[in-house]
Order: C-alpha cells, then structure tokens, then sequence
C-alpha cells in the first residue's frame, strides 16, 4: 500500500483523493481474502461492486468512486486492464 499511496503522490493526486482510494482498494483486497490484485480481474471487481451496491447499500456516488479507486489500480499503478 506504500507503494500505492507513494505512486499517487507521484501522480500529484490531491491528499482526500490519495485517502479514499486507499481506503476503497484495501476494502477491495479484504473483500476477497486478501488476495493480490494482481491475481484478480473483471470478475472480482464486479463481485465487488454488486456487494457494495447490494450488500452495503452504499450510495452511487460511493460506488462511482470504488470504481474508480480500483481502475487507477490497475490502469495507472499495475499497467494492466482489470
């Protein structure tokens, strides 16, 4: 996760940007065991979404920026599609 954060303080990510987004990839990495993000994709982030969505009820604006706390995961930190 220090990696992460030091990445998003690279990228000039404003500092709530920076707390958000660690807090929704480390509630997305809880959510399924634990595992690396590297070993998952599509399907776990859908699993995910639909949990938060259905399970936690959360708001659409929260889901919006889950959403986007994982893509910049992937896209912009792990160089890969999810």
């Amino acid at each position: 996760m220090d990696r992460f954060r030091a990445h998003m303080r690279a990228k000039h990510l404003a500092y709530r940007t920076e707390k958000t987004y660690c807090l929704r990839v480390l509630d997305f990495i809880r959510f399924h065991g634990r595992r690396h993000p590297e070993a998952m994709g599509a399907e776990e982030v859908d699993a995910w979404l639909s949990y938060l969505a259905n399970e936690r009820n959360v708001a659409i604006n929260t889901q919006k920026t889950a959403l986007n706390a994982v893509a910049y995961l992937y896209r912009q930190f792990l160089d890969r599609d999810f």
